[in-house]
């Protein structure tokens, strides 16, 4: 006896197309659905010097590659939008830093989370994912990692897309040189207080809207994200630890400059003009070090990318192609 579901099974399967590209799609070999949309995003993790290193990956491998280089609180979750659209043409890889996203968080007796030993990390990754040459998309903390890169290895680092990142004192907005002065003159509960403070759920959506001119366009997933790394035990006193430690990248500001003047890399510069850390006038010295830096400043915050990431990406790509035309 044909039951009523073999009957309903029959009659659906008769009034399907006689054809569909489910099975083409589940025949390809592995890896070849990827290739054939290059921006799909990859997710994994590398192990660098003890240490679980995670990234974002995308594009085709033997593509110009961009390292990018997130900022403080974030992690390479600020790139989620960015790396699509780049990988497209170019190679992306995005890693977060220990202590941020989703790497391994070792205690700050393990290690030090000084920028110097971040960038020294990052740079071993490097090797690790197999990246020769490339371009760095540095914000925020990705400015002093991204300049210790080119330091190392001047060759290896072909140009700089810039995102409110700053390398020079001017370039700080003077409130928060007040609250960095004290602390880096002594470190107490008291002078830790206002950088702690940043840390807390308000004070990193405090980071995302300020300044924002776009608040459609504010994806509560990225403090969210952010406010998640935070909370977990210790983290806290790492980051406080590192914005101890940024005090080490001021010293190195005369040697970063050397460096831009000497050998006038290619620069596309993104910049938010309502950042409540980084002034204008961070941006127009990375312009008067480099003449041919090409600038763009946008009425934005701090994150620009979260509400300006179409106009950012279109750029960078424009930057990149020429990059790659030009070697």
């Amino acid at each position: 006896m044909t039951s009523s579901f073999d009957m309903t099974r029959r009659t659906l399967l008769a009034a399907a197309p006689a054809a569909t590209a489910v099975p083409f799609v589940a025949a390809l070999p592995s890896g070849a659905a990827a290739a054939m949309n290059p921006g799909s995003v990859s997710y994994r993790t590398v192990t660098v010097d003890g240490i679980d290193i995670f990234y974002r990956e995308a594009g085709p491998k033997g593509a110009p590659a961009v390292l990018l280089l997130h900022g403080f609180p974030s992690s390479s979750h600020m790139f989620r939008d960015l790396i699509p659209q780049l990988a497209t043409r170019f190679r992306v890889i995005a890693p977060d830093y220990p202590g941020f996203g989703f790497s391994a968080s070792p205690s700050t007796e393990v290690f030090p989370y000084t920028f110097a030993t971040i960038a020294d990390l990052v740079d071993k990754f490097t090797d690790t994912v197999g990246l020769g040459s490339y371009t760095v998309f540095m914000q925020d903390y990705g400015g002093p990692v991204g300049f210790r890169l080119a330091m190392k290895n001047p060759d290896r680092v072909r140009g700089f897309i810039v995102q409110n990142a700053v390398m020079s004192v001017d370039g700080w907005q003077p409130d928060v040189v007040a609250q960095l002065s004290p602390f880096w003159k002594e470190r107490t509960a008291e002078t830790e207080k206002p950088l702690r403070a940043m840390l807390t759920p308000e004070g990193t959506r405090f980071q995302y809207e300020h300044g924002s001119t776009r608040p459609e366009r504010l994806s509560p997933d990225a403090w969210t994200h952010d406010i998640a790394g935070l909370s977990r035990p210790g983290n806290a006193d790492l980051q406080v630890l590192m914005l101890w430690n940024y005090q080490d990248n001021v010293a190195e500001y005369p040697k970063w400059q050397a460096l831009l003047k000497e050998r006038q890399p290619p620069i596309l510069i993104t910049w938010g003009k309502s950042d409540p850390f980084f002034t204008e006038k961070g941006l127009a010295y990375f312009s008067e070090l480099v003449p041919t830096a090409e600038a763009h400043v946008y009425e934005a915050g701090h994150f620009a990318l979260e509400t300006h990431g179409e106009e950012i990406a279109d750029l960078s790509l424009a930057f990149l192609d020429r990059l790659a035309k030009a070697n």
